[in-house]
């Protein structure tokens, strides 16, 4: 069985080819033009999805070296995220599903964010069931997945996500966006105990998150510091004056380290403690964060302690792709789920459970 996914969500236009479970392609183009607005923009990440999703469709054909016609099925984003974007994406799907008379399959993009430590030989893969922590720039969920299509919501993001978070942080530090990538490489230079930032557990047994809080503890520590300007440091990098005080290099990275583990603390507490709770041996990693070399590093750390076998997605596979839609059309249609109706329709707060 041989299927096409499309993933347009936010502002990656992706589409791939999965035949029976393997990646034969996974085309991904990211809209960095995004990055002097410090965030995405709805209108124009929409358009540059109608410009791209031709291209990137027949790219993800071509590499695969298949033909249309040999599609079994389509598969397609349909929520949550930027409701534009996910237009694109679905409509385009739904379309070239139609034309060719073969299935089409409405695909929970944060579903298919569960099926990403699949896309992998069996042997890498999670055994059933386990635990994975979605951690992204719109998402964060801890999710106990009993089996395929059989999920329990155990705690997700009451305010800002953690990727979100760190989007934010950067901007205070006035290091650009996505900051993510550029907090971790800053941390790795740094002193995680430089400031001790507050880690919001939330109340007692708790498996949701919050990390507006601790954002908010960054602004202050920068604003009582005098390190706060139109909400930038004075200091993009290296050495220079602040009011009356020498700033050093390494201040910014300890920063970053100081932020980041405070972070990594809470999502990595949180999943070890629902694993030991709900008695699997797996526990998978995914979204965007998961690329985190922090997370990653203690992730594995605490397995190895505890016993539960870790599994992160290759580096292709965490943030937004269309191989991760395909797996999922590819488990549905192989299950005898029925396709999507016609009707199915772009949803930007969809729910996993």
């Amino acid at each position: 069985m041989t299927i096409l996914g499309i993933e347009t969500s936010c502002d990656e236009t992706s589409a791939a080819v999965v035949r029976d479970g393997e990646v034969l392609s996974n085309i991904i183009a990211s809209q960095l033009f995004h990055e002097k607005y410090g965030g995405v923009v709805p209108e124009l990440a929409s358009r540059a999805h109608m410009k791209l999703i031709v291209q990137i469709v027949n790219e993800a054909l071509d590499k695969a070296g298949i033909k249309k016609e040999e599609l079994n099925g389509v598969a397609a984003t349909h929520g949550p995220g930027l409701i534009g974007s996910i237009l694109i994406g679905l409509n385009f799907g739904k379309a070239f599903a139609y034309g060719l008379g073969i299935p089409f399959v409405g695909v929970n993009h944060m579903e298919a964010h569960l099926f990403s430590n699949f896309l992998t030989t069996p042997e890498n893969q999670p055994e059933f069931p386990f635990i994975c922590l979605t951690v992204s720039g719109g998402h964060t969920q801890l999710i106990y997945v009993r089996k395929p299509f059989d999920y329990l919501m155990l705690g997700q993001t009451r305010d800002d996500a953690a990727g979100e978070a760190f989007d934010k942080v950067a901007k205070m530090l006035g290091i650009g966006y996505p900051g993510g990538p550029e907090i971790d490489r800053l941390a790795r230079q740094g002193n995680p105990r430089y400031v001790k930032f507050p880690r919001p557990y939330l109340e007692e047994g708790s498996y949701d998150f919050s990390f507006s809080g601790l954002k908010t503890a960054v602004l202050y520590y920068l604003r009582d510091h005098g390190l706060l300007r139109d909400s930038r440091l004075d200091f993009p990098r290296g050495s220079t004056k602040v009011g009356h005080s020498e700033l050093i290099g390494s201040l910014l990275a300890d920063l970053c380290a100081s932020f980041q583990v405070a972070v990594v603390d809470v999502l990595v507490e949180k999943t070890i403690r629902a694993a030991e709770q709900y008695k699997v041996k797996h526990i998978g990693v995914a979204g965007g964060v998961s690329a985190n070399s922090e997370l990653r590093r203690r992730m594995k750390e605490a397995g190895q302690k505890t016993g539960f076998r870790i599994h992160f997605p290759k580096m292709e596979y965490c943030t937004d792709n269309g191989a991760m839609i395909a797996y999922v059309g590819w488990l549905k249609l192989r299950a005898g789920v029925s396709p999507s109706p016609d009707e199915v329709t772009a949803v930007a707060n969809l729910q996993l459970t």
